[in-house]
């Protein structure tokens, strides 16, 4: 658009498409190997093929997009590479159930046809969250897309698995594992989610053997009983002491168990005697284990129970059986008591089922190992954490860090390449699918059903993504990574493994610096959810605010390692920052036309008001850098925010608007023109990681601009230290202050804005008397000051209204500027209202009833009223005593 056709109004609806479309035509996005340039790069947190654009993704994202652009802009050659993950169980529950519409089970179709399903719905529905990231304005290398199952990644994952089964890292064996009944397969520890419950706790007596004792047992879970081969006291008990050693009978199984001891059981704990079910609890497994205990398997893969039970409670559900179990216990004189018990159940990450702890074959990695280096990089600060507190988080969790289960009995994910010959039993890790039996030449061969986890892709995410394991250009440029941006909630299910994976795979880290985001909360605090209402769609979101505002909004209220406290009607900060630096650049585009915009120009004829803008910049320049190099994102968006909203636009435009309009010479207005067109130019670049549309927008429009440039390949502004003079900063905050205070006056003694006031200014300074001299011409052009009287000893006028700034008396006469009478009873009425309000307040927070009712934030906000009535009373008696002198 010519400049004199820039919109009065900035719509994003017609920015935003518009500016994505020409980053994307002119390739600004892509990286390549570069000599001459030092490579930065981020590998983005993939987000499942399942998933929808959360707020989430907006906080991760948008701190991504900003440091790519701020170190594309600063030189480096920044590499961005998205991707998706395949998202095992979470993607096959979803076409799970859009079979089940269809009156289909997975089995009804077999794993192959299952499987082309999977790919087709991931073909029609995975890009989804891609295609809305880039509504966000993300500017990653869209060329190098990813996906945890394409054929490179695939191959990665093969050849780690054969790396560490060869190594003997990765092993087949009988544990206990936890076992979603919904999902159909094992989950890692750390896809587990533990909330509180209530519940029962239940006591059962068991007969001890040939005698006319009981051993009195406590349990949450009555109906594993009837997998129970032993009761476990400590051998520190002396309750149990004579019992060890004996036999206990099972109830309603007749079983015989051992009474065996062991420094495990918590003598606190029930009655202190523990009944031992080694195939369903992880703790009385490494119990069996450790005391060759028998194992009873009691429940199949659906948490029904099994033909190991007694035949009445067989194929009944868990819960079912523990209320027959209850039942029958009762009815036979065993249930001794039952309590309500309060304890962390474990539920699956993915459906919200209660997992089982079930024993069965599975494929673990061993952790330790790999764990051992993976924790000294971070405690050697190699690998840099922020906030630094999630290192101790880190540090102990990789100390008790235990194996990791990876294989899943699912079909949609990495088929785990281990391959058994039917005909002798040889297991085969291979590459590549074996025709015949290397050990007795069979071709009777099959492979494992089971799938690897999908966290066993994810980890290796930073280098298989740059074409791992083969050797080339791009895994040697830019490898290893520089930032990793994520939610401390994956910190062991990625980061940690991600570490392991880079140091046994690369032999060096696989990033530099890992940012932990903030847990978005709705403005009361509370974690936002669809069920609440309160998780807008961030879709909508940009629909009416704008992409650049909701970036913006989103990190301006995000301090490091805090929570944000969002609500969709706070992107009017966002909004409304966009409102007034289109505002800013209209005025400077629609006064600059027909005018010479000469850069040589830029640095003459300055005044105060010049060198403090320049003074003012370049310490902004260094403070935004500094807080962008130590992660403290929103104090980066208050720096620039500040800058331009106030310093600029408040302050330096409106000081200029009278050289523009009636200046000494043409010379001069292009001088002042191109020196704030400099200004907001420079600041543009700031901000153009934060709001990348509207300061593309205004910078092609600011000037003329030839096709195929952008401000996003401009360089980012270096400091010029030159400018930087605390004197000059000094005496413009004088004269700000002075500013203020007239104005303060003139607003809280109701001084109407068509007219012009006096001043009186008792000045104790030379030095700012003559400042005030030099610089009269911004009082009057932004006070409304007519005449202005300085002097050191002068008086007071009757009935004037005073401030006083850096020990400097300033009076503003007020006859003839207002109706003193009207104002005096104004005034009155204002006290007795407040005075009223106060007495109230002060009545509410003595009255011991609603001190010891009322909770703490409608007591705080009471306090707070009562403070505020207080000052405010203050301030009218001290304005209505200027009236009646």
């Amino acid at each position: 658009m010519a400049k004199h056709e820039i919109a009065k109004a900035y719509n994003h609806h017609e920015v935003e498409d518009k500016w994505y479309e020409y980053w994307m035509k002119n390739g600004y996005f892509y990286a390549k190997v570069n000599p001459e340039k030092k490579p930065y790069t981020i590998v983005m947190p993939p987000p499942n093929i399942t998933g929808v654009l959360t707020l989430g993704h907006v906080l991760n994202n948008t701190i991504q997009d900003i440091y790519i652009r701020w170190k594309r802009m600063q030189g480096y050659e920044a590499c961005w590479i998205p991707g998706t993950d395949h998202a095992g169980i979470a993607t096959q529950n979803v076409v799970e159930k859009a079979l089940a519409k269809e009156g289909l089970r997975r089995e009804d179709l077999g794993r192959e046809k299952f499987l082309e399903r999977v790919w087709k719905w991931k073909e029609e529905y995975g890009s989804t969250i891609i295609k809305q990231l880039k509504k966000l304005g993300v500017s990653c290398d869209w060329k190098r897309e990813r996906f945890t199952m394409d054929e490179g990644l695939s191959n990665a994952v093969k050849e780690v698995f054969i790396r560490l089964y060869e190594k003997g890292l990765i092993y087949r064996g009988k544990y206990i594992v936890n076992w979603c009944p919904r999902c159909h397969t094992a989950l890692a520890d750390d896809e587990v989610e533990y909330k509180e419950q209530t519940g029962k706790l239940w006591y059962i007596k068991y007969p001890i053997e040939n005698s006319d004792e009981f051993i009195t047992v406590a349990t949450t879970r009555p109906e594993t009983m009837l997998g129970d081969t032993a009761v476990a006291v400590n051998p520190k008990d002396d309750r149990y002491k004579h019992l060890i050693g004996k036999f206990a009978i099972l109830p309603l199984v007749g079983r015989r168990l051992p009474i065996i001891a062991d420094e495990i059981v918590d003598i606190e704990f029930g009655t202190g005697a523990v009944k031992v079910t080694p195939a369903h609890d992880p703790n009385d497994y490494l119990l069996a284990t450790k005391h060759n205990l028998e194992f009873v398997v009691a429940m199949d893969t659906y948490a029904k129970m099994n033909e190991n039970v007694p035949e009445k409670y067989r194929g009944l559900d868990r819960y079912e059986a523990r209320k027959e179990v209850v039942k029958d216990l009762e009815s036979q004189g065993y249930l001794v008591k039952v309590e309500d018990y309060t304890h962390a159940v474990g539920r699956c990450y993915r459906c919200d089922t209660v997992i089982e702890p079930y024993l069965s074959d599975q494929w673990f990695v061993r952790m330790k190992p790999l764990a051992e280096k993976a924790l000294q990089v971070v405690l050697d600060g190699k690998i840099k954490f922020y906030p630094e507190r999630w290192i101790k988080v880190y540090e102990h969790w990789m100390r008790n860090v235990r194996d990791w289960c990876i294989s899943r009995q699912i079909w949609w994910g990495h088929r785990i390449p281990v391959y058994y010959c039917d005909n002798c039993g040889e297991i085969m890790v291979e590459r590549e699918e074996p025709k015949t039996c290397k050990k007795c030449g069979s071709t009777k061969i099959r492979q494992d059903e089971d799938v690897l986890d999908t966290w066993f892709s994810s980890w290796l995410w930073p280098f298989s993504t740059l074409n791992w394991p083969k050797d080339n250009p791009d895994l040697r440029y830019f490898y290893p990574t520089d930032l990793l941006v994520t939610g401390p909630d994956i910190i062991f299910f990625w980061v940690a493994r991600m570490i392991m994976a880079g140091l046994e795979f690369m032999g060096e880290i696989p990033f530099k610096e890992v940012y932990f985001t903030s847990i978005i909360r709705d403005e009361f605090g509370r974690k936002m959810s669809k069920s609440l209402g309160n998780s807008p769609d961030p879709l909508d979101v940009i629909n009416e605010y704008g992409a650049d505002a909701l970036r913006f909004t989103i990190v301006y209220l995000a301090p490091l390692g805090q929570d944000i406290l969002f609500s969709t009607k706070k992107c009017e900060i966002g909004r409304n920052f966009a409102n007034k630096i289109w505002n800013a650049g209209r005025f400077l585009i629609m006064n600059s036309e027909g005018i010479e915009i000469n850069d040589e120009l830029k640095f003459e004829y300055l005044d105060l008001a010049d060198r403090w803008i320049l003074n003012e910049l370049n310490k902004t320049i260094i403070e935004l850098n500094r807080a962008l190099e130590t992660y403290r994102i929103n104090d980066a968006t208050r720096t620039i925010y500040d800058f331009l909203w106030h310093d600029f636009c408040d302050w330096y435009l409106e000081i200029i608007k009278e050289r523009i309009y009636s200046p000494e010479s043409e010379e001069e207005k292009s001088a002042v023109l191109t020196r704030a067109i400099y200004v907001f130019e420079t600041a543009l670049k700031l901000l153009h990681p934060f709001m990348p549309f509207i300061t593309e927008e205004l910078w092609q429009n600011i000037r003329e601009r030839k096709d195929g440039e952008s401000i996003m390949i401009q360089p980012f502004p270096s400091p010029d230290e030159k400018w930087i003079d605390e004197t000059i900063s000094k005496n413009m905050k004088f004269i700000q202050d002075v500013i203020v205070a007239i104005r303060s006056i003139r607003g809280e003694m109701n001084i109407p804005h068509t007219k012009l006031c006096d001043v009186i200014i008792n000045v104790h300074d030379d030095d700012k008397k003559t400042l005030i001299d030099e610089y009269i011409q911004y009082l009057r052009r932004l006070a409304k000051v007519q005449n202005v009287t300085i002097g050191s000893n002068l008086k007071k006028p009757k009935f004037s209204a005073s401030a006083v700034i850096s020990g400097n008396e300033i009076f503003v006469p007020l006859e003839g500027l207002i109706d003193l009478e009207v104002e005096r009873k104004r005034f009155e009425k204002e006290i007795k209202r407040y005075e009223t309000m106060l007495a109230n307040t002060e009545k509410k927070l003595n009255d011991p009833n609603f001190i010891s009712r009322a909770p703490a934030d409608i007591i705080e906000r009471e306090k707070q009223k009562y403070e505020n009535f207080k000052l405010t009373l203050e301030k009218l008696r001290q304005n209505y005593a200027y009236l009646v002198e």
